[in-house]
């Protein structure tokens, strides 16, 4: 079972690594809360669980300012960000606060490829929530029941997290969505293999930049992490994995989706690769689809196909 870090330092504290230099290498947990969090809505709070501080950066308090203070380390090649299924969090960043989350290590992701190394077979939406996660005696044993009860008030008053001064509640429960995550990195690592190691790092580029679609192709971000020579053989040279970003016109979407979604899960099981669709966080008009190159195009056919009127 994991101890227990440090308490949340007060908000009104300097946060390290924003006024570091940020070519020195170290490791930071990340999250963030708000108002249905996406491109519209509000962040509210970022968390940074660093091994010896958790920090809660008041983006409502603080505004942009203090978000804008953060950018350089939040897109650093030297800090590691650690964070459960980044997507809408980077998507937030991005459109709220033109940060382009980078140099991520998402749980999720690593902890399918460390099932798929144990011989799991790959089945679509398969996907570990992060209360299912901290619960796994192989990371942390730990139970978090007081999740269930924020995503109650979340429900009952989705303007859970506006209020101001933050209540004993939200600064527990802002912490504890962070602070086990560097406990739970190590135990990740140690896991991997190179060539899952590698993926990991491409997986997560690409959920950070899912969500963030805009005119330039993502021209502006950084470029993939490249594949390790001393993995080539002549035997073996890796699947390129991509972002696709699907255009629906106007009407076609219910094909996509499909009656209770039928439609949408019978392309996930004919490919390999992980589709998603904005839903009511938007964007509602486009279908993104990671995975390796083969399969992408696959499902980018089957899709277009979906779209035809016959």
């Amino acid at each position: 079972m994991a101890s227990d870090p440090p308490p949340p330092s007060p908000r009104q504290a300097r946060v390290p690594m924003a006024s570091s230099p940020v070519d020195k290498q170290f490791v930071i947990g990340l999250d963030c809360e708000g108002v249905d969090l996406c491109r519209h809505g509000a962040l509210c709070v970022m968390q940074l669980a660093f091994p010896d501080a958790i920090y809660l950066v008041d983006a409502i308090e603080g505004g942009e300012a203090v978000m804008r203070a953060c950018k350089p380390a939040l897109e650093s090649n030297y800090i590691t960000k650690v964070i459960h299924d980044c997507k809408r969090d980077s998507e937030a960043l991005f459109f709220q606060f033109g940060i382009k989350l980078h140099n991520v290590v998402d749980t999720q992701i690593a902890y399918s490829l460390i099932e798929e190394q144990k011989g799991r077979k790959w089945a679509p939406d398969d996907y570990i929530s992060f209360v299912s996660l901290l619960a796994d005696p192989h990371y942390c044993g730990i139970s978090y029941l007081e999740k269930e009860e924020v995503r109650v008030l979340l429900r009952q008053d989705p303007a859970f997290w506006t209020y101001r001064p933050l209540s004993e509640m939200m600064i527990r429960a802002a912490t504890d969505d962070v602070r086990f995550l560097l406990h739970i990195y190590h135990k990740m690592i140690e896991k991997l293999t190179k060539r899952s190691l590698w993926l990991l790092a491409v997986r997560s580029s690409l959920y950070c930049r899912c969500f963030c679609v805009n005119d330039n192709d993502y021209a502006d971000w950084p470029p993939l992490p490249p594949f390790p020579d001393d993995l080539v053989t002549e035997d073996y040279v890796p699947d390129r994995e991509i972002l696709s970003v699907l255009n629906v016109p106007p009407g076609k979407m219910g094909r996509i989706i499909g009656k209770k979604g039928s439609s949408i899960m019978s392309v996930k099981e004919s490919c390999k690769a992980e589709i998603h669709i904005g839903g009511a966080k938007g964007p509602p008009d486009r279908v993104f689809i990671i995975g390796p190159v083969k399969e992408v195009r696959k499902a980018e056919a089957i899709l277009r196909g979906r779209m035809l009127d016959l």
